[in-house]
């Protein structure tokens, strides 16, 4: 099964790769054969319209996605009391990294200033709402708190299904004895059926990158292709950066052995950087943990939180790419507008984890929130898949050291000794729990 979905995966990205070249081809012929700039983007307009499709589309799964996967998430979590010392130890990593993972995005974002060579026109339809007198407290605190969740609903409006939905899952959390067991089957079931319906709408991608991308070029002509090369090599030199700043947090926890591991993990992270798919590297890395030395009672609980908390590649570059944007629009944001957005994402980030091209639905559902035209997603679509291996591959990096750091806070953390743990030895039976988390450290993981 997870073969073919990564299969799936690599077709998908094959055929937007295919989409953005007709779209190359499509709007040079335009750009050349146009009389005039009014007639290019008389031109352009019509290929937009196969771009505003899609573009709906994705808006259209964005709040029943957000709604179901917080609640099934929280609900599965159960009341935060049993979630236990190591839940809340790895929630309070898992916030530093993503806050680091952010922040070095949107200071690098501003330091490349990449997005200025494109500069693109404002679409009509959004031009009314760059406005910047919307960004003040008061007017975003009030924003969160929703007065009507249909509403909210309604409008597609991600924050206030955000808070609704936060406090529906640790209600159903924590009255999930007295529930019916139906009831949480039911909304689990309606987050794996709006990630079928994500990933329907993910095939219209490559239709979607062909018309914007043969737009922007009959527009302007194939001078915009050097920012795409220029912005791929910043986003990967952003991410080589975040390694560095990551593996320095582990080193200071663990100390040499973090090298190890990072050797260990090699396999899960070449995994996931041919699939684009972290579920393809999961196994993997769990085994590779084990090895390491890691309990899996820490491994087996830590990692899925990871999975849907500490994305660290996903967030670095949802705040590059959403600065990018604001750039290429010439649309100028202070310090205190990007970093409420650096907060924003940090909400909203939780929302879509497992959703194919999850960074790109978080973008999305944020740019309408800062006055951002959406329409600049469709551009990055265009580049996505080269980006998304990367930002898969940094996710892996930032999970395991994660997974290791815990498990050295928790005692379930075996001295390194130098060379991997043999399986039939680190393997405990599947009955280890999260009560081990209080037993001293022993030389090696033994078997229950």
């Amino acid at each position: 099964m997870r073969g073919r979905q990564s299969v799936k995966q690599n077709r998908l990205g094959l055929v937007i790769v295919i989409g953005m070249l007709l779209g190359v081809a499509a709007g040079y012929v335009c750009h050349q054969s146009a009389d005039s700039p009014a007639a290019a983007k008389e031109m352009a307009s019509n290929f937009s319209l196969i771009t505003d499709i899609f573009l709906r589309l994705i808006k259209m799964v964005i709040a029943p996605l957000v709604f179901s996967g917080i609640i099934s998430g929280l609900a599965a979590i159960g009341d935060p009391k049993v979630v236990g010392r190591a839940g809340l130890k790895a929630l309070g990593w898992f916030v530093c990294a993503s806050f680091t993972s952010l922040l070095i995005g949107m200071v690098l974002a501003n330091a490349f200033d990449l997005g200025h060579a494109m500069s693109l026109h404002v679409p009509a339809a959004g031009a009314a709402g760059v406005s910047t007198a919307a960004f003040n407290l008061h007017n975003f605190i009030t924003h969160i708190v929703p007065s009507s969740i249909i509403e909210a609903m309604a409008n597609n409006e991600i924050l206030p299904i955000l808070v609704f939905s936060v406090f529906f899952g640790i209600a159903m959390g924590s009255m999930k004895d007295r529930l019916p067991p139906a009831l949480l089957s039911s909304i689990e079931g309606l987050f794996s059926i709006m990630l079928r319906i994500t990933g329907y709408v993910m095939w219209f991608a490559p239709l979607g990158v062909f018309g914007a991308v043969a737009a922007v070029i009959t527009v302007q002509g194939l001078g915009m292709l050097v920012t795409y090369g220029k912005f791929i090599g910043a986003v990967y030199f952003s991410m080589m950066v975040l390694w560095c700043v990551l593996l320095a947090a582990g080193y200071g926890v663990l100390g040499k052995p973090v090298f190890a591991l990072m050797k260990l993990i090699r396999e899960p992270m070449i995994i996931a950087f041919c699939t684009a798919s972290s579920e393809a590297a999961y196994p993997k890395t769990i085994e590779q943990l084990t090895r390491f030395g890691v309990k899996p009672r820490i491994s087996n609980f830590v990692l899925p939180l990871a999975y849907s908390f500490n994305l660290d590649g996903s967030m670095m570059y949802q705040a590059f790419a959403a600065l990018f944007i604001a750039q290429a629009y010439n649309i100028h944001l202070s310090f205190g507008q990007q970093f409420w957005m650096l907060l924003v994402m940090m909400l909203t980030s939780k929302g879509v984890a497992g959703v194919p091209r999850a960074a790109i639905v978080v973008i999305a559902a944020t740019l309408p929130l800062f006055g951002l035209p959406v329409e600049g997603v469709v551009l990055l679509l265009a580049i996505d898949q080269f980006i998304d291996m990367g930002r898969t591959t940094t996710n892996v990096v930032g999970n395991s050291i994660a997974s290791a750091v815990i498990a050295k806070w928790e005692n379930g953390l075996a001295p390194w000794s130098g060379t991997a743990y043999p399986l039939s030895e680190a393997i405990p039976s599947m009955h280890d729990d999260m009560a081990g988390a209080h037993a001293s450290t022993v030389p090696h993981p033994a078997p229950h």
